[in-house]
């Protein structure tokens, strides 16, 4: 991993030097946060990921909420790195006097959420200053405080109560709470903070050192299950862990990401909120589990999805909250500049109103693909029985209908080739499900499932572009189309897949990175262009791989390693002209898609879908 070292550091007030592959993630499995290289917290949401932002520097500045330590004499070298296999952050800094190791980490909940902030002296003496400013409300509202005691303090604001239990006094002035601490080699001192319902009593005080011991054993007992031994292990296992850090562990559902509104092209306005769970995302990163070993996520996603579509599952939506509710109105906070100045800055995300056909396909070969192995069973396969039918059923009567697509477009509603091949999928796995529960309704999705290949093959490839593209006759490329072998429905080898690579890779592939397709020239309804796709590049080394071009393949996935940040976190997508990401972070469709790349490149086939049976 690379070494942090003073060029790489800003001044806490410097905002436009940040780099979105600055921060490290910690996470308690049912909120976040997010943390710059020099240690300080920029981004939290209480109690949930979805939930308001109590810190939000990292969309604004540090008036919109951080936690940062100053230290006399400056920072002259920075080293980070996790603690082994967990997330739990821990963070070297040399001063002229001293050095001091920042452990930061957030433990598996009591009856509150806390942050824990452990800071411990390694060498020399060192004198620092803690600075705290609470925001809530996405940065915007000053908190009342109260004084409890000289090392404990309570903020409030409305709902929403925060106490500080520190080792050291807590004073508060100019908004702000600072703590002075002076450190000798062998000392430490610690820093809580612990969320709670504001009409609740304060919780007992945390004890810092048994949480630090408890949240290492979390973290081991959460891995136990985990199998891969090949040569990429490390970065699988840190991809697992962004995984496994981004689900809401009480309800089993994932967050596509713990973050809102990071652009996807510094200054421009494609910031989304990606704090909910996509099923399409969540599909993925439950088959990439299994792939490692790891059954218990998917079957508490399974449990998830069946209440959250269950209350009308014939109205499916691209996604839904944490909870399961079927609404996240999508606003703008005008008070946030925005992360390098990118504006709109939104929470909420109107794409959850879309018409997205992929899902249905990904949702019913989830289910399907659960109950053969075993996951998420208690039902008798009633459930899943209903489900797979109703879904079905549904999409029989939407699967010709123009949608948003995988790329969840704003422009006006296309028929999309990777959607259309998802609701093969769909008919493909109900025929399979129902094969002996009911042959002549599987009978007949076999036969609509011909009928949507056919249309797939007839329609979404260009014969004159020699390539599969974006949507039907149109003639725009789309890198979602390297998905069309990776989900069966037509052969990597198929000439037709041959020449949309070789269309891909010279439309599409820029400084060895994959594009989705070309922004500046898409019907998508928006303005500016964007990076690379993180997670466009794992699928084209899938489809290498599959094709017989094992050294490229491999030759791009180490490329892709060197381009996370020096603790493996990738972000949405990647800058095309710097070593920079961009979108939200970290992304789970890229650490899953990095976890099934390594599988396939070390010679795993689990979770691949069967090829059609009707090959043409």
């Amino acid at each position: 991993m690379d070494r942090l070292t003073a060029a790489h550091m800003t001044d806490n007030n410097d905002t436009s030097q940040r780099q979105i592959g600055d921060y490290a993630l910690i996470s308690d499995c049912e909120t976040a946060a997010l943390i710059g290289r020099t240690g300080a917290i920029e981004w939290l949401c209480f109690p949930r990921f979805d939930s308001e932002a109590c810190m939000a520097a990292i969309l604004g500045d540090e008036d919109n909420g951080c936690w940062h330590f100053e230290f006399d004499g400056g920072i002259e070298h920075i080293e980070r790195r996790y603690r082994g296999d967990s997330l739990i952050l821990e963070t070297d800094i040399t001063c002229p006097s001293g050095k001091v190791r920042l452990i930061d980490f957030m433990p598996q909940r009591g009856v509150a959420p806390d942050i824990v902030r452990i800071v411990e002296c390694l060498d020399g003496h060192v004198h620092l200053t803690s600075e705290l400013f609470l925001r809530f409300d996405y940065g915007r509202i000053h908190p009342l405080v109260r004084q409890c005691s000289s090392e404990r303090a309570i903020a409030i604001s409305g709902p929403d109560a925060v106490s500080l239990d520190f080792d050291a006094q807590i004073e508060f002035s100019d908004r702000r709470f600072t703590s002075q601490v002076s450190l000798h080699k062998g000392e430490s001192s610690s820093f809580v903070l612990t969320w709670f319902p504001s009409h609740h009593d304060v919780p007992d005080r945390l004890d810092p050192k048994a949480a630090l011991q408890e949240t290492e054993e979390f973290w081991r007992n959460s891995i136990r299950n985990f199998d891969y031994g090949g040569r990429y292990r490390d970065a699988v296992m840190r991809s697992v862990l962004v995984l496994k850090g981004l689900i809401h562990l009480p309800t089993g559902s994932f967050v596509a990401a713990p973050t809102s509104s990071l652009p996807e092209n510094p200054g421009g306005g494609r910031n989304w909120d990606y704090r909910y769970c996509w099923l399409r995302d969540a599909t993925l990163a439950v088959q990439a589990l299994t792939r490692v070993g790891l059954h218990e996520e998917a079957g508490a996603w399974i449990g998830w999805l069946r209440r959250a579509v269950g209350g009308d599952p014939i109205d499916l939506r691209p996604f839904y909250t944490l909870m399961g509710e079927p609404r996240a109105l999508e606003w703008e906070a005008p008070w946030l500049s925005g992360f390098m100045q990118s504006r709109p800055v939104r929470f909420g995300n109107d794409a959850q109103g879309q018409l997205q056909l992929d899902t249905y396909g990904e949702v019913i070969d989830a289910l399907y693909r659960a109950a053969e192995m075993g996951i998420g069973d208690d039902s008798g396969h009633e459930d899943t029985d209903l489900l797979i039918r109703m879904l079905a059923s549904k999409l029989e009567d939407l699967w010709q209908c123009p949608d948003a697509g995988i790329w969840e477009s704003r422009g006006e509603p296309r028929h999309h080739v990777y959607s259309k091949a998802m609701c093969w999928v769909a008919f493909d796995r109900a025929a399979a499900w129902l094969e002996e529960r009911d042959p002549d309704l599987s009978r007949h999705y076999r036969d609509l499932a011909r009928t949507v290949r056919k249309d797939v093959l007839d329609n979404g490839y260009d014969s004159d572009r020699r390539s599969f593209v974006q949507a039907y006759g149109e003639k725009q490329l789309d890198a979602a189309v390297l998905r069309l072998p990776l989900v069966g429905l037509i052969e990597a080898d198929d000439e037709r897949m041959l020449n949309t690579v070789e269309a891909i890779e010279r439309e599409l592939v820029t400084e060895g990175l994959v594009r989705r397709y070309v922004a500046e020239e898409a019907q998508d309804g928006l303005e500016g262009a964007e990076g690379a796709f993180v997670a466009a590049c794992y699928w084209l080394v899938d489809v290498w791989y599959r094709q017989g071009r094992e050294t490229e393949a491999r030759e791009m996935f180490e490329r892709l390693l060197t381009r996370a940040n020096d603790l493996g976190l990738l972000a949405e997508e990647l800058s095309l002209k710097e070593d920079m990401q961009l979108g939200n972070f970290p992304q789970a469709l890229s650490h899953l898609s990095l976890i099934t790349a390594a599988d396939r490149l070390t010679g795993g086939t689990c979770g691949d879908r069967p090829p059609a049976q009707d090959t043409q």
